[in-house]
C-alpha cells in the first residue's frame, strides 16, 4: 500500500528540497543554541561595568576547541574583535577603544567570559561569542547589551518683566539620559508648557520643557513645579520653582494718625514700597523742597523730633529700581496742645472723681434739708430749741414744749404810770404740741396770794418766783388763728418769714393787753409766735 501511495502522490523535487533546508537549519541551531550559552540581553550604566558570560557545553565531548573571541557589533557600525584568547598564545585585545578596559575572567576556553569596565554609551551593540572548533566548525552565542543613562534633571525661573505678552518664566531639562525622559508640570497660575527633544551623539537625548504665561506683578514669588518620569529612576523626579517677576516700585506712606500738635516728640512716617528687584533708591522731600531742621531721615524712615509749624506741609516719599520710579505723598496738619497728652489720664481721674465728689455732698444736702422740713411739718424741735422742763415733761406726747412768759414791759422799766415793774399782770405761756399748733395761756399772777411778804420787804418776785409757785388762779387759754396754719403753708412751711401774727384773747381782755402783743410778739420760722421779752424755762 505504501508502493502504492507513493505512486499515487509523487513528491515534488523542489518541495524536498525545502524539506531538506529546513532540517538542516534546525538541526544546527539546535546544536548551537546547546554547545554555547550566554545572555540573551544586558543592562548597563555610564562609568559602571558588565560582565558578559561565555560557556561551551559539549555533550558528548568529541568537539574540540581551538580558540575563542569576542565580536562587537554596534548599533550603527562594522563588526570588530575585541578580544581573543588561544590556549597557546594567550589572550589579545585588537581594538584600542576597549584596551585597557575589558579582561577575561576565567582565562580557559570552556568559559571565556569577559568584564568591560568604565563603560560609555557608545559601549552599546550586540556581543557575540564565537568558538572556533573542529570537525564541526565555528559556534556562537550573541548577547545585547543595553546602555542606560539616568538624566540629569534641572529645573530653573527666568526672570522676567511684567507686559502683555505670554514669555517664558521658567525652564525643566532632563539631559542626556535613556531612553528619553517624560516631563510635566504642575502650576495653579493658568500657563502653559512647551516640550523638545535634542538625541546625543552616544545614544542619549535630551529632553527640554520651558513653561510660558503672561507676567504680572501678582504672578512674583510663585510656585511652579517640574516633575520628571524616566524609566532608570525609581520614583519621579519633582521641583519647585519660584517665579521672578520684575515691576516698577509701588509707594505708600504710613505712620500719620491726625494727632500732630505742637510739642509733640517722635512723630514718625514710614514710606513703604514693593518692587522687584526691592528700590534701593528713597528719597524724602517737602513741597517746599528742604526738609524742615527738626526732621531726621534714615532710609524709609521719617522722624519729626519735635512738632512745630515748619512740619505743617506736604511730605513726599519717591522709591526707584532699575524699572522706574514711583512717589506717594501726604499732607501733615499741626494742631494746637490743649494739654499734655502725659497727664490727659489724670486730669480726666480727677475730674471725674471731683464730680462724683459734689454729686454726692449735693444728695447728701438734699436729704438733710428734706428730712428737716419733715421734722418742723410734724413739730419736732429743731437744733435751737429747748426741752421744757418742769409740767412741760408730764405731757407723755409732747415734743418739743416750750414755756414764754409775756410781760408788759421789760422786767426793769417802770411802767407807763410809774409806779415800777408790772408783777400784778397776767403771765402768758405759749406751749407747742406735736400737732404743730400752740397754746397761749394767760397765767395769772398770785404774787398777793402766796408771795406778801416779798411785797412787805419790798422786794419784786422774779419770773422764776413765778413760775414755781404751786397755786395758780387761773390759766386763760389762747388760740392761734386758723389763718396762722394757712400763712405757714403758704410761706413754705417756715422756709419763709411770714408777717407778724396777731395774737387774740381767747376770753376777752384789756386793750392794753391787745396793744401789748401786736407790738411786743414776733413771728418764728417754724411759724410760732413769741415775745420780745418772752423767757424760755
Amino acid at each position: 500500500m505504501a508502493r502504492d501511495y507513493a505512486a499515487r502522490c509523487p513528491v515534488s523535487p523542489v518541495r524536498n528540497t525545502w524539506l531538506v533546508a529546513a532540517a538542516i537549519l534546525l538541526v544546527a541551531q539546535g546544536i548551537g543554541a546547546q554547545k554555547v550559552r550566554v545572555e540573551e540581553e544586558l543592562e548597563a550604566y555610564p562609568d559602571k561595568s558588565v560582565d558578559l558570560t561565555c560557556e561551551f557545553v559539549d555533550g558528548g565531548g568529541r568537539t574540540k576547541l581551538t580558540q575563542v573571541s569576542w565580536i562587537w557589533e554596534p548599533i550603527d557600525g562594522q563588526r570588530d574583535n575585541i578580544a581573543v584568547f588561544h590556549p597557546i598564545y594567550g589572550q589579545s585585545f585588537p581594538n584600542l577603544s576597549f584596551k585597557d578596559r575589558v579582561v577575561f575572567l576565567y582565562r580557559t576556553l570552556e568559559n571565556p567570559s569577559i568584564r568591560i569596565s568604565n563603560l560609555k554609551m557608545s559601549d552599546a551593540g550586540r556581543y557575540t561569542c564565537e568558538y572556533a572548533t573542529y570537525p564541526s566548525g565555528n559556534e556562537q552565542g550573541t548577547t545585547t547589551l543595553i546602555m542606560l543613562a539616568k538624566p540629569k534633571n534641572s529645573a530653573n525661573v527666568v526672570t522676567v518683566q511684567a507686559g502683555p505678552n505670554s514669555v517664558v518664566v521658567a525652564q525643566c531639562e532632563a539631559a542626556e539620559g535613556k531612553p528619553a525622559a517624560t516631563i510635566k508640570w504642575l502650576a495653579s497660575v493658568g500657563g502653559n508648557h512647551s516640550t523638545s527633544t535634542t538625541n546625543g551623539p552616544d545614544g542619549t537625548v535630551t529632553v527640554r520643557s520651558e513653561y510660558r504665561l503672561v507676567p504680572t506683578p501678582a504672578d512674583n514669588g510663585r510656585e511652579v513645579t517640574c516633575m520628571v518620569d524616566q524609566r532608570t529612576q525609581e520614583r519621579p523626579w519633582v521641583s519647585q520653582v519660584k517665579l521672578s517677576v520684575e515691576y516698577p516700585p509701588s509707594v505708600s506712606i504710613e505712620g500719620y494718625d491726625n494727632n500732630w500738635y505742637v510739642g509733640r516728640s517722635d512723630a514718625v512716617l514710614l514710606c513703604l514700597a514693593t518692587g522687584n528687584p526691592t528700590p534701593t533708591t528713597v528719597t524724602w522731600t517737602t513741597a517746599s523742597g528742604a526738609l524742615p531742621d527738626t526732621v531726621v531721615v534714615s532710609g524709609n524712615k521719617l522722624t519729626v523730633r519735635k512738632v512745630d509749624d515748619a512740619v505743617n506741609t506736604t511730605f513726599t516719599c519717591e522709591v526707584k529700581n532699575k524699572h522706574g520710579a514711583s512717589s506717594h505723598q501726604i499732607t501733615t496738619f499741626v494742631i494746637e496742645a490743649l494739654e499734655d497728652p502725659s497727664s490727659a489720664g489724670v486730669v480726666a481721674g480727677a475730674v471725674i472723681g471731683s464730680l462724683l465728689a459734689l454729686l454726692l455732698v449735693v444728695a447728701l444736702v438734699a436729704v438733710l434739708l428734706t428730712r428737716s422740713r419733715r421734722q418742723q411739718r410734724r413739730g419736732y424741735p429743731s437744733s435751737g430749741d429747748s426741752i421744757a422742763t418742769g409740767s412741760g415733761g408730764s405731757n407723755g406726747g409732747d415734743y418739743g414744749n416750750k414755756a414764754r412768759l409775756l410781760f408788759s414791759g421789760t422786767g426793769n422799766s417802770s411802767n407807763k404810770n410809774g409806779t415800777g415793774a408790772n408783777n400784778n399782770g397776767p403771765i402768758y405761756t405759749y406751749r407747742e404740741g406735736c400737732d404743730a399748733t400752740g397754746t397761749l395761756t394767760e397765767k395769772a399772777n398770785d404774787y398777793h396770794h402766796h408771795h406778801l411778804h416779798h411785797a412787805s420787804i419790798g422786794n419784786p418776785p422774779s419770773a422764776h418766783d413765778i413760775l414755781l409757785s404751786g397755786d395758780e388762779a387761773e390759766r386763760r387759754k389762747f388760740d392761734l388763728d386758723d389763718s396762722m396754719e394757712e400763712e405757714y403753708d403758704r410761706f413754705g412751711g417756715g422756709n419763709m418769714i411770714p408777717p407778724a401774727y396777731h395774737v387774740h384773747r381767747a376770753h376777752g381782755g384789756e386793750e392794753e393787753m391787745d396793744v401789748y402783743l401786736d407790738d411786743d410778739m414776733e413771728s418764728q420760722r417754724d411759724g410760732s409766735v413769741i415775745s420780745r421779752t418772752a423767757i424760755y424755762v
